[in-house]
Parts: C-alpha cells; structure tokens; sequence
C-alpha cells in the first residue's frame, strides 16, 4: 500500500515539476506564452529562441537540479543520523561551502565560472559534514548533534565575515555578499555545466547508500550484524552531501530549508521508510526551488528578490505547519 502511494506520489510531483519547468520558462521581464516558450526552446529562432535557451533554460535547469540535491541531501542526513531536523543547512554545509566559495572569489585565486569554485565549496562542505560527524560520534543525542552543528555553522559564518572584511576589492566583498543570499539570476550554460556533473554525481553516491539507512533504524550495532558497513555508509553520505551542497552553494550561494522541508512534505504519503523517502524528497526539492524561483521573478519589486530569502520565507511557515499539525495528532492520540 505504501509503495502505491509513494508511486503516485512521484508522478504527481513528476507532473508538477514537468508543469513548473514550462512555466518558468515563460515567466520574466519579457513574457511569454507557452506556445512561444516551446517554440522557442526547440526551434531556438528569434528573440524567442535567445530568451528560452540562452536566458531562461539554464536557469530552470539549475533550479531543479539544486533544489532535487537539496531534498536529496536533506532525506540522506535524517536517514544516516535518524534525526527529523537533520538538513545541510542546520549543520554548516552551505554555510562552509559558501565560505570556502567566496575565499577563492574574494582572493583572485580563480575566476567565478571557473571549476575551482565548487571544487573549494565541496571541500568547505567536505570539512563541515565530516567534522559534524565526528564531533557528534555515533550515540550521539539530538541535543548534541544539534549545537555541533550550530557551532561548525557559526565558525562557518564567522570566517566568511573575515574573509568579506579582509577581501582586497571592496566591489568584490559587496558582490559576494549579495551572491550569499541565494539566487540564480544571470546563472548561464557554463554555471550549468559546471555544477551539474558534482551534483549528478552526489546523487548516484546518495543512492548507493539508500538500502543502509533502512537497516540505520534499528540502531548501528543492528545494521551492522545484518552486514552494513556503518562507517563507510557514512563516508558515503558525507562525500554524497559535500558534492552536491558544495557545487549548488558554489553556483547558486546560500539557499536554506529546501532540504529540511522537503523530505517532511513526503515522508506521510510514502512512509517512514528512509530508503522510500528519498526519490519523492528530491522531486519534492526541484518542485519546491521551481516555484521559489518564479515567484521571485514574478514578484512587483524593481530589484529581483533574492531566491534564498523567499525559500526561508516559504520554508519556515511550511514547517512550523507540519511541527504544529504533528502536535494535533500527538494532544489527539490516546494515552
């Protein structure tokens, strides 16, 4: 039965992504209509042709490809840590990929389009997961989990302050402080190109691992006498997590809530099944950073609102609903 759910549940949100990809597509300063869209993206002629594909396609892509990652990587770390809060963002993913992003940037040490920058995001996400990790160790209550990741978020804050305060151009600091805030706009084929093959690649190695966190709910010592190797499926989730957070921080800049809400959107439909939860996660994501990213494009002001300040608007009511509507269910249940 669950199984049947959670197929109708990925079609759904199949179909939804399918329909907010076209709609993105015809949205922005210059509308357009669904036949001109899709004119333009498979004849590629005219302005039309200019908009969609040169403009508007990419960025559509590299919205669902970051938010798919983000939801992704959100179902991954609740499974591995078996902790409803556990997301990129709570525990200085973004944060440290961002860091290490705007140390190449402000520094000169590479140009932004350049393979080095999410190279250094990865390896700031890299750092941030795998000090969580092992700072929390493998009992590890939610308390402690929860102030590691805290701390590793607040030093990855504090060093991209100093990195802004100590950057020789003063352009570039204010540059890399409104790219911090998350958006795609004047995103291009080349930032596409440069981050989908880390996060394609994120995604195979979270995968992989998606069998392991099934048995995680019975505890390490019970996944391990049925033959999961705990420590490399933690490896893997760490690596899995870095690529794909490193590469969308480093393109994209900081978009927060995308991979804590989105697996709490599916998780009543498909189950409590971590290894189920994943795939609708992901589609969820995508579907989720589509429609931040029109209704930033959409919105009245002069200036583009930027994308990770609408998905914290969308994202903190979304789930104080859920913790709230949790809360009904459990003052409704008998004792």
């Amino acid at each position: 039965m669950e199984r049947t759910s959670g197929y109708r549940i990925e079609l759904a949100l199949a179909a939804l992504i399918l329909a907010l990809a076209v709609l993105s597509l015809m949205v922005g300063p210059a509308a357009l209509s669904p036949r001109a869209a899709l004119g333009g993206l498979i004849s590629g002629d005219g302005p039309a042709g200019i908009i969609v594909r040169e403009i508007r396609l990419p960025r559509m892509l590299l919205a669902a490809l970051i938010g798919a990652t983000f939801g992704l990587s959100g179902a991954a770390l609740q499974g591995l840590l078996r902790n409803p809060l556990a997301e990129p963002a709570l525990f200085g993913a973004p944060q440290a990929a961002a860091a290490a992003a705007a140390l190449v940037i402000a520094f000169g040490l590479a140009p932004a389009t350049s393979f080095a920058v999410p190279v250094a995001g990865i390896l700031g996400a890299t750092v941030s997961i795998g000090a969580l990790v092992a700072i929390a160790g493998r009992r590890a209550s939610l308390t402690v989990t929860l102030l590691a990741g805290l701390a590793l978020a607040s030093f990855a804050g504090a060093a991209t302050a100093l990195i802004l305060n100590l950057a020789p151009n003063p352009f570039i600091a204010l540059e890399i402080a409104f790219w911090l805030l998350g958006s795609l706009e004047d995103r291009s084929s080349d930032h596409l190109l440069i981050a989908a093959p880390f996060m394609l690649a994120s995604w195979v190695v979270l995968a992989a691992s998606a069998r392991a966190f099934r048995a995680l709910t019975l505890g390490e010592d019970a996944a391990a006498s049925l033959g999961v190797d705990v420590s490399r499926t933690r490896l893997m989730v760490v690596i899995g997590v870095a690529l794909g957070v490193g590469a969308a921080v480093a393109v994209a800049g900081a978009i927060g809530f995308v991979g804590l809400v989105a697996p709490h959107l599916v998780r009543r439909a498909v189950g409590s099944d971590p290894a189920r939860v994943m795939l609708p996660a992901a589609l969820a994501g995508a579907a989720l950073l589509l429609a931040a990213d029109i209704a930033v494009r959409l919105g009245p002001a002069a200036v583009e609102i930027k994308l990770g300040v609408v998905t914290a608007l969308i994202g903190v009511p979304v789930f104080l609903a859920m913790i709230f509507r949790e809360r009904r269910l459990l003052e409704g249940a008998p004792s």
